[in-house]
């Protein structure tokens, strides 16, 4: 096995991965309308991840897995890269489903915190067993899973690599989560379980449309140990302008454990997307995917997606920036980031 972090919790993103995680879409699941367009985006994924590190796909069938071989074969997708494990799901949305990757007492885990469809929002039974059911395909090695009886997704908390959790009330604090528990007994699960020595809460900002309740991975996003890039509004007259104002100026009050600020990057919003329905989507920068040498940037095909590629591009210096159209992802209410979740090289796993 790998050296381990020099940190007890949650392993940032940014360190050394083995592999990255997706649920491909089905033709009978919430993206049959524009299956195609969104096998596209996973094509495009699936080429960067797997030109880096391995890819693990969750299919249904052997039928489905044959199909995504296929695409991914035409594509020139580096196929010795990618392994298909089968499994029932619901949905796609792994970056709250999988496993998160913890160090604790010196010691790498798996962390299987419950799932209950961002507060009981949509049917979940398989995607309640996907954690378990992953580490059972031995691709991510032999740091054991650890149940944790708390609801908590992964795309609701970031970390700093270095004791800081950063979350928001609007998510943890919803009575839809852990109904019973007090703002102080969620700090001390966050405490015990993800290494946090202090928690950052981020009262303001939601993205429109957003299902999950103010995931932070729509929000605002740790880069390095010192630089935290958030989703900022300068039209005055958009209706999320006031609250991301108050979020921007949060921020700017954050501090690490050494009371150091943090450096502060904003990320503009796209222009409206809307939904066939006319309603709002979710369509954030901040939902971007850090990868061996590379970050993936979801864009939106609108003129914010430059500008959100130059700021993003001046933190990652040492990486590649790598677009991935996620219009057609956003069409159910995510993007990048939650579809996708890494695991380190340091637990051992597939390509450790």
């Amino acid at each position: 096995m790998n050296t381990l972090s020099t940190f007890d919790g949650l392993i940032p993103e940014w360190e050394e991965q083995a592999s990255v995680f997706l649920a491909w879409p089905t033709a009978d699941g919430d993206f049959a309308p524009w299956l195609e367009e969104v096998e596209n985006t996973y094509v495009a994924i699936a080429r960067e991840v797997a030109a880096r590190q391995d890819l693990l796909l969750a299919v249904a069938t052997e039928a489905h897995a044959a199909h995504v071989r296929e695409r991914l074969s035409v594509s020139g997708v580096a196929l010795d890269r990618v392994h298909c494990i089968f499994m029932p799901y619901d949905d796609v949305w792994v970056r709250d489903t999988a496993p998160l990757s913890v160090v604790q007492q010196g010691q790498g885990a798996y962390l299987d915190f419950k799932f209950n469809a961002w507060g009981g929002k949509y049917d979940c039974t398989d995607d309640q067993q996907i954690a378990r059911r992953l580490h059972a395909s031995g691709f991510l090695g032999q740091a054991p899973l650890i149940p944790v009886d708390f609801v908590l997704e992964g795309g609701s908390v970031e970390t700093d690599g270095a004791g800081t959790l950063m979350t928001t009330t609007r998510c943890l604090l919803n009575p839809n989560r852990n109904p019973k528990a007090s703002r102080a007994e969620i700090e001390a699960v966050l405490c015990d379980r993800l290494g946090g020595r202090q928690i950052l809460w981020l009262d303001e900002g939601h993205a429109e449309g957003d299902d999950t309740d103010a995931h932070i991975d729509t929000l605002a996003r740790f880069c390095s140990r010192d630089i935290i890039a958030y989703t900022a509004c300068d039209d005055e007259e958009d209706p999320l302008y006031p609250s991301f104002c108050r979020m921007a100026d949060a921020l700017q009050d954050f501090t690490n454990l050494q009371g150091e600020r943090y450096r502060l990057v904003p990320l503009p919003i796209p222009s409206s997307i809307r939904s066939e329905e006319g309603d709002r989507l979710p369509a954030t920068y901040a939902n971007f995917l850090i990868i061996n040498g590379a970050v993936l940037v979801p864009v939106y095909g609108d003129p914010a997606d430059q500008i959100a590629l130059d700021r993003l591009g001046q933190v990652f210096e040492d990486r590649t920036l790598v677009p991935i159209d996620c219009l057609p992802l956003i069409r159910q209410y995510g993007s990048l980031h939650c579809m996708s979740m890494q695991f380190p090289k340091s637990l051992g796993g597939k390509g450790g």
